[in-house]
């Protein structure tokens, strides 16, 4: 029997991993959720198990366990009776949880990116000392590149460069202690760096709207009276939830990926220019019933002026999202790519090839558009 513990089970990544784990019917998984009570914890898990769509499936229930932590603490957080049952069953290591946040201080995202990765990799030593580690999954991100020109390969990253914000530079400092733990120790770890994660390819499903939804409000106009910078020929790296989960969960049951590194995203031929996406969305939302202003193209640099001042002068409902676009535009006005080579090469073996961006991204802004604006709960 294997019995996975997975942080981040709440997030994006690990909310779609679960379900893939449970169709093996000798799986067990430990979850680490962050939680003030039992109540709390409760109440989590039963949100969980609604966007799962599992209320009657009791069978599925029984096969997970639910651990009131925090992955950036030591140890978890967690009790000496409850860590040491988890050393005692747990098989493999799946290591989701992350703060997805692009404005934090450095402070903030190295405890969220660098605590966890020392909690996760100290726990994965502990399971291998006692002859329990079969693999261990560590979820990183391509934003470790941060703005380093061309096709980020994958490897490990040794060059000096910048990043575009916080949350690059703790994951890129977090994946040096993962590092570490790989070369010196020899941990069974992999190391996947998705792009940007985006609803489900078959059906939009997803958790929560992260950040692609932001940047597709910003691409309908609505947020920015219409105004776009002129984007040129630069493109945005998505992956669709469903490839990032099926690739961990894979990966997780095969010993040949240890030591590797993934990119799992569309790649540099695959990531739908900035232009092209920006047609898609405010097509989408027109089919969905909602006003798009009519679109003015402008030099970044004016573009970026206009903003600043309509931030002080726009409604209060609107100066937040106009307060955050420098973040964004300094993101997406880098033309990077991510090579993908090794992870599509092991698609191939698999049997696999990832789909075209213009074929799920009808369904991924129709369920965004009809949860946020129409009210439809996000539920199997």
């Amino acid at each position: 029997m294997n019995t996975y513990f997975l942080t981040g089970a709440t997030g994006a990544v690990g909310s779609a991993v679960v379900p893939l784990l449970l169709t093996e019917p000798d799986t067990q998984v430990r979850l680490l959720l962050r939680a003030e009570s039992d109540a709390a914890l409760a109440e989590r898990v039963s949100d969980l198990t609604h966007f799962w769509g599992w209320s009657d499936s009791p069978e599925r229930m029984s096969r997970i366990k639910a651990y009131r932590g925090d992955a950036a603490l030591p140890d978890f957080g967690l009790s000496d009776v409850h860590h040491a049952e988890l050393v005692h069953e747990c098989t493999h290591i799946i290591h989701c949880a992350g703060t997805v946040r692009m404005n934090l201080s450095i402070e903030d995202a190295r405890r969220s990116a660098v605590g966890s990765a020392e909690a996760t990799v100290g726990f994965a030593r502990k399971l291998a000392a006692g002859g329990r580690l079969h693999k261990f999954e560590y979820v990183s991100t391509v934003g470790v590149a941060g703005k380093r020109p061309g096709a980020l390969p994958e490897i490990w990253m040794d060059e000096p460069r910048e990043f575009h914000n916080t949350y690059e530079q703790a994951k890129a400092e977090a994946e040096e202690i993962v590092r570490r733990a790989i070369v010196t120790e020899g941990l069974p770890i992999t190391v996947h760096r998705p792009s940007m994660v985006i609803g489900d390819s078959r059906d939009g499903h997803i958790i929560h709207f992260q950040i692609f939804y932001f940047i597709c409000e910003f691409l309908s106009g609505r947020k920015t009276f219409g105004l776009f910078p002129d984007f040129s020929e630069a493109r945005l790296d998505v992956i669709p939830v469903d490839w990032v989960a099926e690739a961990i969960v894979a990966s997780s049951q095969d010993q040949g990926t240890t030591g590797r590194i993934f990119h799992l995203c569309s790649g540099p031929e695959g990531a739908i220019q900035l232009e092209e996406l920006k047609a898609i969305v405010r097509s989408a939302f027109k089919a969905h019933g909602l006003d798009v202003p009519h679109g003015i193209r402008l030099p970044r640099a004016g573009f970026a002026i206009l903003t600043r001042l309509a931030g002080r002068l726009a409604p209060l409902s609107r100066r937040k999202a106009l307060a955050t676009l420098p973040i964004y535009l300094d993101y997406l006005a880098d033309r990077q790519g991510f090579d993908n080579s090794a992870y599509t090469a092991w698609l191939a073996v698999r049997n696999k090839s990832l789909p075209r961006a213009q074929a799920y991204l009808p369904y991924v802004l129709g369920r965004y558009i009809a949860g946020k604006y129409h009210g439809l709960r996000d539920s199997r």
